[in-house]
């Protein structure tokens, strides 16, 4: 397996001041990343939320869940019943068969489902398992997170430019 190096979050292009709040509203801000404490949705809502999770979970080498759940979210929204069997079959592939390379933790039965669901693909296929997979983030991933040094780290340096501003 290669070797993976993952850098720090650099938090410094997230600190703005109240000038920069001002021109921009999709910076970050404190309030902004004080919420995503409030749930796993609503980090995931935040495109300064989502991109910090990802993050936290690569440098932990377990971004599968997380990229099977964009992955599933984007294939909703396939209209071509062509396309969706291809991109189907590629789940399948790259996070569903055994020993695939980002297997994700589900269980024998759900697995087995979606095997036969691949074979005549709908927008629905892979719901039972992104509910597993968002359940794991939610009670083990999501958590962690919150007591990361990445996550405390970026708060305590928006805390702390927010008391300069």
């Amino acid at each position: 397996m290669p070797s993976l190096i993952v850098e720090p979050l650099n938090t410094e292009h997230f600190i703005m001041d109240q000038d920069d709040r001002k021109r921009n509203k999709n910076m970050l801000s404190l309030e902004d990343t004080q919420q995503w404490s409030q749930s796993l949705e609503r980090l995931l809502e935040s495109k300064y939320g989502m991109a910090t999770f990802r993050n936290f979970l690569k440098s932990e080498y377990s971004d599968e869940n997380i990229e099977f759940w964009l992955t599933c979210e984007d294939y909703k929204k396939i209209k071509s019943s062509f396309r969706m069997s291809s991109r189907a079959k590629k789940i399948y592939e790259q996070f569903i068969k055994a020993e695939s390379p980002k297997e994700i933790n589900i269980d024998y039965h759900t697995r087995e489902q979606i095997k036969r669901n691949v074979k005549t693909p709908t927008i629905h296929c892979f719901d039972d398992a992104q509910k597993i997979v968002y359940g794991l983030m939610e009670r083990d991933s999501y958590p962690r997170f919150l007591r990361s040094d990445i996550y405390r780290t970026l708060l305590e340096n928006l805390s702390t430019d927010a008391t300069k501003g």
